[in-house]
């Protein structure tokens, strides 16, 4: 049998390349709502962050994430991503 092949995506604020379940996903939904999609298969336009406290921090610092979904990121998604990853 073939190998099975492994997902990777690319962290917007490092530029690092990991496997898809190595990072968190944000998604802009068609309505124009940011949200952390946790399940990795919401509807919308999305990207990838490391989980990683100070990438997290420097994604809210450079506006990066503002930059890629093209609208304003309110500081609650930062901090269910920083939530997210002390329950983890």
């Amino acid at each position: 049998m073939k190998p099975r092949k492994i997902p990777m995506r690319k962290c917007v604020v490092t530029g690092e390349r990991f496997e898809k379940k190595q990072l968190m996903r944000i998604v802009r939904t068609p309505e124009g709502v940011v949200i952390y999609d946790k399940t990795g298969k919401a509807n919308g336009r999305g990207v990838y962050v490391s989980k990683d406290p100070l990438v997290i921090e420097k994604a809210k610092k450079t506006n990066v994430l503002k930059k890629h979904l093209e609208t304003d990121i309110p500081d609650s998604i930062y901090e269910d991503l920083l939530k997210a990853l002390n329950n983890e």
